[in-house]
């Protein structure tokens, strides 16, 4: 992998799926992990970028800026989902941060709930957890028509 990872990450073979990250240190419950790294750009090249991609390394921003880790990515573009993750991002700023929900020890997969991605809301969920809920995003709940 290349050299330009965040500090405390690295990059392996994932039981999840292809590659993930992984805690190349440990991190304590809240302490940030690393800056969601890449090429900003427009929901315009979103979309356009979304269909050609058999692998999505895009996370939104807001509305209008998203950010492919696929270019210039700094090895969180390889965090996987999970129904049990241990971390959580935010948005501070404009920039997309992730940060340790428990303590997460060396050489753990670094996983995230996607919750709302832009994967199919079909695409199949292979975290293995026992609350799995088999998809990648979560269910929309649709509005009572009543």
């Amino acid at each position: 992998m290349k050299s330009n990872l965040a500090p405390g990450l690295t990059v392996g073979k994932s039981e999840i799926d292809g590659k993930g990250c992984f805690a190349a240190t440990s991190f304590r419950k809240w302490q940030k992990i690393a800056e969601y790294a890449g090429e900003r750009i427009s929901r315009g090249e979103i979309s356009r970028r979304v269909r050609q991609k058999g692998r999505i390394y895009i996370c939104g921003i807001d509305s209008y800026w998203g950010i492919d880790g696929s270019r210039g990515g700094n090895g969180t573009q390889f965090i996987n989902h999970s129904c049990a993750p241990n971390c959580f991002s935010r948005i501070i700023h404009g920039h997309l941060i992730f940060f340790a929900l428990r303590d997460i020890q060396t050489g753990e997969e670094i996983t995230l709930d996607y919750v709302d991605s832009y994967h199919s809301d079909r695409a199949s969920c292979r975290c293995q957890a026992p609350n799995c809920r088999t998809t990648i995003n979560k269910a929309r709940k649709t509005p009572d028509p009543r």
